[in-house]
């Protein structure tokens, strides 16, 4: 409590002055602390913080994650993706050696290796980008391209995107100049033909157009609340040829245009051979630079993001181990539900069979996944709480019965 009557008998625990000699005297379970006290200890505080973040910049050849390490991360947390998982894991390494670079005395000067990557819906683009920030001591943000418009018209300037890392950074300058970005769906801003545009496509080409001074490396003033709402507040300069760009997309509709390339080249009666060998169900493997082009994306931004890769489709196999082995499985999450009641709850392996099935019918990927589960469940989980019963077991025939009971079954793909 704040000072009140003196009393000779209450002093500050810290520096020992009695309520006389200080402004405010707080009291708290077993001791006080004068105004004084309380101020330096908050500037003590303050100071540490900004040494634990300037630690974590401080990084060295040393201490530097090594890319096995970093995927060996990864695998912990995502599973399959091993060539997504190899090209994140050496951007990243990369990433953090070029920070180091400006200790170098020659004139070698190692260019951002911003990075690109492409797979369906449901594939875990998005959460192989959550997955490595728990590694990273760089700050680290997420952000969506399909809010980004042009300057002055409805949305979000591109220069959002910075403010996002500013405030991740504690608007911190230096560090975010050495943060990393994720723009997820990217795809979403293709302009719509392979023309050029002559008038105004404000969310398309001319975001990708915006993007470039980002991508490549300049000095742009970042509004720190928002240009729009709070145009009279003062601009941070942040220099972004530090800062790594990790842009993710679906491409829905990209396969097409790499069939189309793959059979232009190959033509006569020697190519037939070379036909049989094309894996026609992953054909993002084979994915270039070149149908990126055709897609939509201009050359420019393309340039600026050399490492393409790609995440390979979910097969049966994969879904059902993203189903019950990680550490935050869809299982063990409703177990965890379940248990909170007092209910015991078990799953049939034929079971997990049948959610598996259902998600590869509906190609929604490891998104999916839960979705299936949720319209099994959703009876149970409402009848439940506050019955006697303790125990459930999810058979075949108790997940069939609930999920054609469901709205879910019309999302099946013809």
């Amino acid at each position: 409590m704040a000072k009140g009557k003196a009393n000779s008998s209450d002093h500050c625990s810290f520096c020992g002055r009695s309520e006389n000699e200080v402004s405010m005297l707080i009291s708290g379970i077993s001791g006080y602390i004068c105004n004084m006290c309380a101020q330096q200890a908050h500037e003590i505080m303050e100071e540490s913080l900004k040494s634990a973040a300037k630690s974590a910049l401080d990084i060295s050849l040393n201490t530097l994650p090594k890319p096995a390490n970093i995927k060996e991360f990864l695998d912990q947390y995502v599973i399959g993706q091993e060539s997504a998982k190899r090209f994140l894991s050496v951007s990243v390494y990369n990433h953090y050696k070029r920070i180091l670079q400006k200790h170098s005395k020659d004139d070698v000067e190692i260019e951002k290796s911003n990075i690109i990557m492409v797979g369906a819906t449901g594939t875990g683009k998005t959460l192989l980008a959550r997955t490595i920030a728990k590694l990273l001591h760089v700050p680290f943000t997420i952000v969506d391209a399909t809010v980004l418009t042009e300057a002055g018209y409805v949305g979000e300037d591109i220069e959002s995107i910075l403010t996002r890392l500013l405030q991740v950074a504690d608007y911190d300058v230096p560090a975010a100049e050495r943060g990393i970005v994720f723009i997820d769906e990217i795809d979403k801003i293709a302009r719509k033909s392979d023309n050029p545009s002559i008038t105004r496509d404000v969310s398309g080409e001319g975001v990708q157009q915006g993007l470039l001074k980002l991508l490549e490396g300049a000095v742009v003033n970042v509004p720190p609340q928002g240009g729009r709402k709070h145009p009279e507040q003062r601009m941070i300069p942040v220099d972004t040829k530090n800062i790594l760009f990790i842009c993710g997309g679906a491409f829905d509709g990209i396969e097409k245009k790499i069939a189309q390339r793959l059979n232009t080249r190959m033509v006569g009666y020697a190519a037939s051979n070379k036909i049989n060998q094309v894996d026609k169900d992953n054909l993002l493997k084979y994915i270039t630079p070149v149908d990126l082009k055709s897609f939509g994306l201009i050359p420019e931004i393309i340039g600026r993001l050399p490492i393409l890769t790609y995440l390979e489709p979910l097969d049966r196999a994969a879904l059902l181990r993203i189903l019950t082995e990680p550490k935050n499985s869809i299982i063990k999450q409703y177990e965890k539900l379940f248990e909170m009641d007092d209910v015991t709850l078990t799953f049939d392996k034929d079971t997990y069979e049948y959610i598996v099935d259902k998600a590869i019918e509906f190609k929604l990927g490891a998104r999916g996944l839960r979705s299936i589960v949720e319209a099994i469940m959703i009876d149970a989980m409402f009848e439940l709480p506050g019955k006697d019963k303790k125990k459930l077991n999810v058979t075949r025939i108790y997940a069939a019965e609930h999920f054609e009971k469901s709205d879910l079954r019309h999302l099946q793909v013809a």
